[in-house]
């Protein structure tokens, strides 16, 4: 355990320096070999766990500590062990000597600061949760800047949806319709002890996450994990057999792929990563699909665009993804207040330059994953003013409120506007 704490302290300290969770996770378990299944799950949920409540974790140990500690892998280590102390099943007395042990690799002398810490809070436990909670940092467990903004922008329903990006993700599958029914889907799924239930016509969302490896029909391309609400795309877009579309940001490939199962279209997927167009492909090839794969960038479309317009275009556009922190709760550590604008400018450049090559009379789904304004309805708004050719068409689904639709025990937080090109 001291090994999987180890690397967890060096993780979340790359992520507070400004790196990605995911990235710096894939670095050491690719040189980390020898780490069982067990081992790499155990690593995994410590290091999302701990930065999910770092905001919490933080107000409890500055309660607990006489003076700041200057060792950042020392508080890390500490932030690590209150994370589990507070949310895991793990034995009280376990986590601490672990803990105890794993200190003095970080320095010798350590073990009698971190011994007292974490047994002080054990302690003081309901009275350490009770007190972070005065601040909003403390009872949300994100950046002030985050908090403010979702309380301007939401009002009484802020805390639900701060909240919700506290909750570990559900997993929902995407049901193939050529190749089974969702219902006979259930059944299958019963048939193997796997508890789920269907909560659109298409998503399957499981009880309890598995890994892909051990899922029903999964390799045979019988289903997908999609979030229930990233499904709203290929509904939204209203796609007719023969027409030709276009996917703009399109890796990893769950929204070209779910196009295609709808109807038999003319696809072009395009992604500025040419890494990450390799998962279309894979994805693509697993569901025996086919479609025209471009590395290219969105907002220069005529480096890539061969000038035949298309009838339908998809553009899930890079966003703040404040809408799908739970699943990557390093963003909130990240983001500055700033990129959020950021984000708005290339959206809009993104739009404006995709805007020539759809047909007239067709449509654009826009799409984040996002849940700020500024990256949603404003920059429709802003864009239906530079283009006067051009109209916001309402979108109506289950659970969107005006395109926003927020994140839940459901699904995660997404925004689509749907504009169609006019003829004046």
């Amino acid at each position: 355990m001291q090994t999987i704490h180890l690397h967890a302290v060096s993780i979340i300290g790359q992520v507070l320096a400004g790196k990605n969770l995911n990235q710096a996770l894939d670095a050491i378990l690719k040189k980390q070999t020898i780490l069982n299944p067990q081992e790499r799950g155990a690593l995994q949920d410590l290091c999302y766990g701990t930065l999910r409540f770092y905001g919490q974790l933080s107000s409890m140990l500055s309660a607990l500590l006489l003076k700041p500690l200057s060792d950042n892998n020392l508080r890390n280590l500490l932030l690590i062990a209150l994370y589990q102390l507070h949310y895991s099943k793990a034995a009280k007395y376990a986590v601490v000597d672990h803990t105890v042990e794993t200190s003095k690799q970080i320095n010798r002398s350590a073990g009698g600061l971190v011994n007292a810490v974490l047994r002080n809070f054990l302690r003081r436990q309901e009275e350490l949760t009770q007190l972070a909670a005065r601040s909003e940092e403390g009872r949300y467990s994100y950046p002030q800047w985050w908090i403010d903004k979702t309380k301007a922008q939401y009002g009484e329903r802020a805390a639900d949806i701060l909240f919700a990006g506290n909750q570990h993700p559900p997993m929902t599958l995407r049901v193939n319709k050529h190749l089974v029914t969702p219902q006979q889907y259930l059944v299958d799924l019963a048939s193997q002890g796997i508890a789920a239930q269907l909560i659109t016509p298409e998503a399957v969302l499981l009880e309890t996450p598995l890994p892909v490896e051990k899922i029903p029909g999964f390799a045979l391309g019988k289903v997908s994990v999609q979030d229930a609400g990233a499904q709203y795309a290929a509904n939204l877009l209203d796609i007719f057999d023969g027409m030709r579309v276009l996917d703009v940001c399109a890796a990893p490939g769950g929204k070209s792929a779910h196009l295609l199962e709808r109807a038999k279209i003319e696809l072009t997927a395009v992604d500025i990563d040419e890494q990450r167009l390799f998962r279309v492909t894979e994805n693509l090839q697993r569901l025996k699909l086919g479609a025209t794969l471009l590395c290219g960038d969105a907002a220069q479309p005529n480096n890539w665009w061969d000038g035949k317009p298309f009838e339908r275009i998809l553009a899930d556009v890079p966003c703040s993804a404040s809408g799908v922190v739970r699943r990557h709760p390093d963003i909130k550590w990240l983001r500055r207040p700033s990129d959020i604008a950021g984000f708005a400018q290339q959206q809009a450049k993104i739009l404006d330059a995709l805007w020539p090559l759809l047909a007239e009379g067709g449509k654009l789904l826009y799409a984040t994953c996002s849940i700020f304004v500024e990256e949603n309805q404003q920059n429709i708004e802003q864009f239906l003013l530079r283009q006067k050719n051009a109209k916001q068409i309402p979108v109506v689904a289950e659970d969107l409120l005006e395109g926003q639709l927020l994140p839940n025990e459901q699904h995660d937080g997404f925004f689509y506007a749907l504009l169609q090109k006019t003829s004046s």
